[in-house]
């Protein structure tokens, strides 16, 4: 595992940084926030008109060859129905690395990679929804301090969901053309399968499990997850959720808590 370049000596985390972190309701992040803390997204669509902001906050912990890497990440996600059945999602994240091994503290900051994307639901019958998530990344973070890919990028995700109250599944497939500078595989692959129950009106659990090509050229495993969490709905308006994510294996992460606020509106 290596440093982030640029990065400065510390002893803690700067507090600006963390209120910029929580606070900042600029846009999503590389990939347009699901229904968080999911990663997988559903078919569903806020309606022609409206509009949607998502400002969630992730605390992810990795531990490697005697190198613990600390990220705090915060994003907001900001969409609007252009119609019945097509949304705008546009958006930045900001995230804060601590990297610290036996003899060394190392920090770096800064906002990442903005993104643009498109949901359109094409089939709705029967309580199975049909859609379809085409994307772009602009290379709006800084590439020699590995908060940005350097280059523009794409994306294309098609998304299934069925519903069957009180259970409802998702099913997201996707490919990414990740153009960077930073020596990663070009060709990411996606797959992902989600679920939530409604325990009461107000309260859901949900779980997410999935797996994403490996970004590392020469690593031997793809990273796969699994998440489990809440989402508890104070009003119609406003969702408040958090979750826990697990790596299934050394490619990911150890662990990410998540937390986040949506208002509808």
């Amino acid at each position: 595992m290596k440093f982030p370049h640029g990065s400065t000596v510390s002893h803690s985390i700067h507090p600006l940084s963390v209120y910029v972190l929580f606070c900042s309701i600029l846009s999503c992040p590389a990939a347009a926030f699901a229904a968080h803390p999911l990663i997988t997204d559903d078919a569903g669509t806020i309606g022609g008109g409206k509009a949607q902001l998502e400002m969630n906050g992730e605390y992810e912990h990795e531990k490697e060859d005697g190198v613990t890497t600390e990220t705090t990440q915060g994003a907001a996600s900001l969409s609007y129905g252009l119609n019945e059945s097509m949304d705008l999602i546009v958006g930045l994240p900001y995230q804060h690395i601590r990297t610290t091994d036996d003899t060394t503290i190392m920090t770096d900051n800064g906002f990442s990679d903005t993104s643009i994307e498109m949901k359109w639901r094409f089939y709705e019958h029967d309580d199975l929804s049909l859609a379809i998530k085409p994307g772009i990344t602009l290379p709006t973070g800084d590439d020699e301090t590995e908060f940005g890919a350097g280059k523009v990028s794409y994306r294309l995700f098609s998304i299934i969901s069925k519903e069957m109250n009180p259970w409802a599944f998702h099913l997201n497939l996707g490919y990414i053309r990740n153009e960077n500078t930073l020596n990663e595989e070009k060709d990411i692959w996606h797959a992902s399968i989600a679920s939530t129950f409604a325990m009461t009106d107000n309260l859901k659990a949900v779980a997410n499990l999935g797996v994403e090509s490996n970004t590392d050229e020469l690593a031997g495993n793809d990273p796969a997850f699994f998440l489990a969490g809440m989402i508890y709905a104070l009003s119609e308006e406003l969702d408040l959720d958090c979750g826990i994510k697990y790596g299934l294996n050394g490619a990911e992460t150890d662990y990410t808590a998540l937390a986040g606020v949506t208002w509808r509106f």
